[in-house]
């Protein structure tokens, strides 16, 4: 339970009734999460294996999953949120095992588990995002794919997630993000790489909110997508 910033998981249980309007502050999430799922197909077919989504929050990328073909289990420590993802599950007659644990303490009982596992836009939201990384390298089985997003600790990446998504454009809600917490490319490769995970494609995803569109880049200044293999 070291691994919870308390204020993080209230921050969102607090907005967590708002997971599935499509018009209102999870808008731009929904659109990113057609570009991931994209992203996520090419490089690992969902279908009939064992995914774990990681961070799940409303479950709008483990609802994807599922959907996909994947058997579908999804942790995380808001609550709120995750009631939320449960009861849309079950109106949509989803079969999701949505769980309230961390990475940390679901890894424990969990080891070389999962074909693939994801971690989307959570890393920059805990106080240390190598135990996150480290614990999803233990859960996932040997030739499994694990698929990370998170945001460039960048100038661009400032201007545009913090300056423009939450304050001008208000796009998100203020005290969203906290820029210190973004992530470089090349640490989040030194992490995987530290705790056995290969590198496999790392694309950047770029976002237009006057079109709410977003499409795979080579641009990594703003928010990027990664996925690594395990291999031993």
């Amino acid at each position: 339970m070291k691994n919870v910033d308390n204020a993080e998981i209230e921050k969102f249980n607090k907005i967590a009734s708002e997971w599935w309007d499509l018009d209102g502050k999870f808008k731009p999430l929904h659109t990113l999460n057609e570009t991931r799922i994209q992203f996520i197909q090419e490089i690992a077919p969902l279908k009939s294996i064992k995914s774990l989504d990681v961070g799940c929050g409303g479950g709008i990328l483990t609802e994807m999953l599922c959907k996909n073909g994947a058997k579908t289990f999804a942790i995380d420590m808001a609550e709120q949120a995750l009631e939320i993802a449960k009861n849309h599950a079950s109106e949509h007659n989803l079969d999701i095992n949505y769980i309230l644990s961390t990475a940390e303490n679901y890894s424990l009982n969990n080891h070389n588990s999962f074909d693939v596992v994801t971690c989307m836009e959570m890393l920059e939201h805990v106080p240390e995002p190598y135990d996150v990384i480290a614990a999803c390298a233990q859960m996932l089985k040997v030739g499994g794919t694990a698929f990370f997003s998170t945001l460039n600790r960048s100038i661009p990446s400032f201007l545009f997630s913090i300056v423009g998504a939450e304050y001008v454009l208000n796009l998100l809600p203020k005290g969203t993000h906290s820029y210190e917490k973004y992530i470089k490319p090349s640490e989040l490769c030194k992490m995987c790489a530290d705790v056995g995970l290969d590198m496999i494609e790392v694309k950047g995803i770029s976002y237009n909110p006057v079109l709410n569109s977003s499409k795979l880049s080579n641009n990594l200044s703003v928010n990027y997508i990664a996925a690594f293999t395990k291999t031993n």
